[in-house]
């Protein structure tokens, strides 16, 4: 079968044809035909190779990819909850069961969690093996693409869930890049005032402003203090930093109010700087969010089947697997949105 595959420590990635490890799925996992698979700022990462992403030599060569959703083949022997033909979602963090976290019920605490497409074989191929805990059944109302955003989604859920927003609210959402606009689209569901934020990112936030309604602004012609000042007539609420750029952050406290909340839910390859006399002066709050919570997966499946016809605008470009590396490319250079890949030889781009 074709997979793309990180082979090597280094920047890159190889399109190969490679096989599933044995004839069938072992105790506990599901083998997956995947059907749609969308491709995120991880992968772009990992591709890169990034600063942060060296944890992964150990578990090279892989396959990544971790937003996707299919149909199950076969299922493990132990496996009741899942038969084949069932039509699945993947969340792809693998807890222990063990530490800490585990026992108290708080599995986004996993001490020791991988993610699949990153410690394992992940998504970007025509089938692929996973535990069966990652997998969630997909309503038969909601296409394989709709529920491959269900992922990305969930992480902004979770964003928005731990900046504790209320009805009112005056929202900064930092990065239109999809978990922006995500977050931007959740908060505004959530009653928040929100303004949308980018970077000489033009068309990714005129693309924002259909799915989620909200104000934006261009920091190529401005500055976020102004932009947020002429938005909200003052400081805001909350912040959530969805751009990977430790200035975002630096930026985003100063823009907020004493007592405000910053959900930082970017990767970042640098370190960040902070006025600590400021920030404690003002008692504000910088929290951290990565991955989700299955109450946060189980309100973005909802969100999908409600409002699936908005939030599928974030997919901007649909490619054949075999054509991945232009995906890559395009989503680097901020040309795609979301980019979903397909095993199967359909594409097409939604203008």
């Amino acid at each position: 079968m074709l997979a793309l595959r990180k082979v090597k420590p280094e920047a890159g990635a190889a399109l190969v044809e490679t096989e599933l490890a044995a004839p069938g799925p072992g105790p506990g996992e599901v083998d997956v035909v995947v059907r749609a698979a969308g491709l995120c700022g991880s992968d772009l990462h990992a591709f890169a190779w990034d600063p942060g992403y060296a944890f992964m030599t150990d578990y090279l060569p892989v396959t990544i990819g971790h937003e996707f959703a299919g149909v199950v083949a076969a299922a493990g022997a132990d496996v009741d909850a899942f038969a084949p033909g069932d039509r699945v979602v993947c969340w792809p963090t693998v807890v222990c069961g063990r530490c800490a976290g585990c026992r108290d019920g708080r599995p986004s605490a996993c001490e020791a969690r991988r993610i699949v497409g990153l410690h394992r074989d992940g998504g970007f191929a025509e089938r692929v093996r996973v535990p069966a805990g990652t997998l969630r059944h997909v309503p038969p109302t909601l296409s394989f693409e709709r529920a491959a955003l269900c992922e990305p989604l969930s992480i902004a859920v979770n964003a928005v869930d731990l900046a504790r927003l209320a009805p009112g609210d005056r929202v900064a959402v930092l990065g239109p890049g999809p978990i922006g606009a995500a977050a931007a689209f959740v908060a505004r569901q959530r009653g928040a005032r929100v303004l949308l934020i980018g970077l000489d990112d033009a068309a990714r936030l005129a693309l924002a402003r259909t799915v989620a309604d909200v104000a934006t602004a261009d920091l190529r012609e401005t500055t976020l203090g102004a932009a947020v000042d002429a938005a909200f007539g003052g400081r805001c609420d909350r912040v959530i930093e969805a751009t990977g750029a430790p200035v975002s952050v630096e930026e985003g406290l100063a823009a907020l109010r004493p007592e405000g909340i910053l959900v930082a839910a970017g990767i970042h390859a640098a370190a960040c700087r902070i006025d600590l006399a400021r920030f404690v002066r003002e008692k504000k709050q910088l929290v951290g969010a990565h991955d989700t919570t299955e109450d946060a997966f189980a309100e973005a499946l909802t969100m999908l089947t409600a409002h699936g016809d908005r939030l599928e605008r974030l997919i901007t470009h649909r490619l054949p697997l075999s054509r991945a590396l232009e995906g890559f490319a395009l989503a680097r250079s901020r040309g795609a949105m979301k980019v979903m890949l397909h095993p199967e030889e359909t594409e097409g781009t939604i203008q």
